[in-house]
């Protein structure tokens, strides 16, 4: 195979601007998607009614859980694309179609208005946004560590999860603003559905910002010697990276894991579970995706200095470590207080792992595959273990009784985390390449 040959030399206003291109365009992307596990109560209600509230709810969750299906396939799908056409092209794309499907969600009648094709139609809108932010982690991931000088590929990756947390803090910042400023009757009526309108006038914003982006360097330089994807880049991927797929699914298990349990879940859990207000649950996610967006650029820093599993192996073994307990505490008196301890706590953590993902993922995987590569292994941990996440705790905890359950799943994700530490390794030589005069 030939050596991918080395990238011109890249001025800083490019990388500038490719990383404010990919930390925007990613949080309108992600804000656009998660915003749905926020009013999860709420679109339960209109969108799944049932004889009962946790039947209710385990329907709408498994709404936000069926988008997670389609994610894998819509991983390849970009992958593949971005891999062939390049990280903007794909990156532009994946944009304008979760803008048109997060506002579907929010023009949707409800099940009062037209029957069962509300919940049919808030199932194909959540599909679309699945198959659209599959490829997103991956293309967006390529295009900043594609970017980045040699010693510097974990802070620029980092800035992939940074703009994750964004979204995260912005949609909990919304949440929680339209629940303090508004009355419970208005909210439940016509305030949720604000945040996905707002889809339609942030989707030709990301889009326009990705279109003034150069071209990913490496791309480029293959896309000089006219080589590109391999005519199956799935089977090349499975066929020649098992292990760099199992590191890479262990990873990302133990990190979608804390996004969608302790961003997502719980504020469900602290409502439904505890009787918490909703406002107080909202604030305090607020503030611990502040935590985690402030340590993950940090992390990916530290980790350019003394490599990546010197960061979030730690990392990772404190934050299965701190489950149990933080759980028992929060459960036992319910508050603002323990909830915040808990979220930001394990937050902290959650920081130290999300930090250097991104690069770890990307680097061990060729740039002809990497979109690929990267989109299988994080989209099928989304899928099996993050998405179903709230489903499956909700279920569970109805079964047992038991309100510790997301304790423990926190707990094994940790373990498998370990897994994907000790099997992960050093960059490819192609990722390990000097950016000229860089």
């Amino acid at each position: 195979m030939n050596a991918t040959p080395a990238p011109a030399e890249i001025r800083p206003e490019e990388r500038r601007r490719a990383v404010i291109a990919s930390v925007i365009g990613n949080a309108f992307e992600w804000f656009d998607f998660a915003i749905y596990g926020m009013f999860a109560v709420i679109i339960s209600h209109h969108f799944f009614p049932a004889e009962n509230d946790v039947s209710s709810l385990m329907a709408g969750v498994a709404a936000f859980g069926v988008a997670f299906f389609f994610r894998p396939l819509g991983g390849i799908f970009w992958g593949l694309f971005a891999d062939r056409k390049g990280r903007k092209a794909a990156l532009s794309a994946i944009m304008v179609m979760m803008a048109f499907s997060t506002a579907a969600i929010g023009l949707l009648p409800t099940y009062a208005s037209i029957g069962i094709a509300a919940p049919v139609l808030m199932v194909l809108a959540r599909i679309a946004q699945g198959f659209s932010v599959g490829g997103e982690f991956a293309g967006a991931t390529s295009m900043l560590i594609e970017f980045a000088p040699k010693h510097r590929k974990g802070f620029y990756g980092s800035w992939q999860m940074f703009s994750q947390a964004l979204a995260f803090g912005i949609g909990s910042l919304v949440a929680w603003g339209l629940t303090a400023s508004m009355s419970a009757e208005a909210l439940q009526s016509w305030g949720w559905r604000l945040p996905f309108i707002l889809g339609v006038l942030i989707g030709p914003v990301g889009f326009y910002i990705r279109q003034r982006v150069n071209e990913s360097p490496e791309f480029a330089a293959l896309a000089e010697r006219a080589e590109s994807a391999p005519r199956s880049p799935l089977v090349e991927t499975l066929k020649n990276y098992p292990r760099e797929m199992l590191s890479g699914l262990g990873l990302s298990i133990v990190g979608t894991v804390s996004a969608y349990v302790i961003v997502f879940y719980l504020p469900i859990f602290a409502v439904k579970q505890l009787g918490m207000p909703m406002g107080t649950a909202q604030l305090s996610t607020l503030i611990a995706t502040i935590v985690i967006l402030v340590f993950c650029p940090i992390a990916g820093h530290v980790s350019d200095k003394l490599g990546r599993k010197a960061v979030f192996f730690p990392a990772i073994v404190v934050y299965g470590l701190l489950a149990v307990p933080l759980f028992t505490n929060f459960i036992a008196a319910p508050s603002f207080g323990a909830m915040l301890l808990t979220q930001c706590l394990i937050g902290v953590t959650m920081g130290f792992i999300w930090g250097p993902t991104p690069a770890a993922l990307a680097e061990v995987f060729p740039v002809r595959i990497r979109s690929t590569g990267v989109s299988l292994a994080y989209n099928l941990a989304v899928l099996v273990f993050g998405g179903l996440a709230p489903l499956v705790l909700t279920w569970l905890i109805a079964k047992t009784g038991s309100p510790m359950v997301p304790a423990y799943y926190l707990a094994f994700s940790a373990l498998i985390g370990i897994g994907g530490c000790l099997l992960l390794r050093k960059p490819q030589p192609e990722a390990r390449q000097t950016l000229a005069n860089a």
